[in-house]
């Protein structure tokens, strides 16, 4: 498919020192945009539970007395 010149011409670009150099740091720069976006990830969700009511306290007898009459 291709002649031998072109897979010998091939082979040394993809070892050069610059296309290695170029693939390593779009290696590392992938892995830390993806390390800070599962870092910095929210939910899909948020919470749609109502915060609990606090229930009054029983009256008692004491509290009827200190009413005015």
């Amino acid at each position: 498919m291709f002649s031998k010149e072109l897979t010998e011409l091939l082979l040394q670009v993809i070892q050069s020192w610059q296309v290695i150099a170029v693939t390593i740091a779009l290696v590392f720069y992938m892995s830390l945009i993806n390390y800070v976006a599962r870092r910095y990830h929210r939910p899909h969700f948020v919470s749609k539970s109502k915060p609990k009511k606090v229930k009054p306290a029983p009256k008692t007898e004491d509290d009827d007395s200190e009413l005015p009459s």
